[in-house]
């Protein structure tokens, strides 16, 4: 297996970035709404709605964070490209669609 770990490394940034920023924007636009909430409670309830929706985007971002952190921990470490399971390397192709795979496709079915 030929992963460039270079390369590997650089798209995890970018994606540690990319998660960052959108956790960042969620919760300004949680915390500073850019709508103001007028009286009628069908405003107030999608405005709700909304929120409920973001949290759960901020969710997902900051769980993706973490994925990305740990692959960039297992590439200072050595064992980026490994299966946690069976200790073989993930497929280069599972790498470059999911780069914090941590498991080969057999394991992750």
């Amino acid at each position: 297996m030929s992963i460039n770990l270079d390369t590997s490394k650089q798209n995890l940034l970018e994606l540690k970035d990319e998660y960052e920023s959108r956790i960042n924007k969620i919760e300004d636009h949680i915390q500073n709404p850019q709508d103001d909430l007028n009286e009628h409670w069908e405003d107030q309830a999608i405005s709700y709605r909304q929120n409920d929706m973001r949290k759960n985007l901020m969710s997902e971002a900051r769980q993706s964070l973490i994925y990305v952190e740990n692959a960039l921990s297992r590439i200072e470490n050595g064992t980026y490209g490994e299966c946690e399971v069976c200790g073989e390397p993930i497929e280069e192709q599972r790498l470059e669609a999911l780069p914090y795979a941590t498991l080969c496709m057999e394991h992750a079915e």
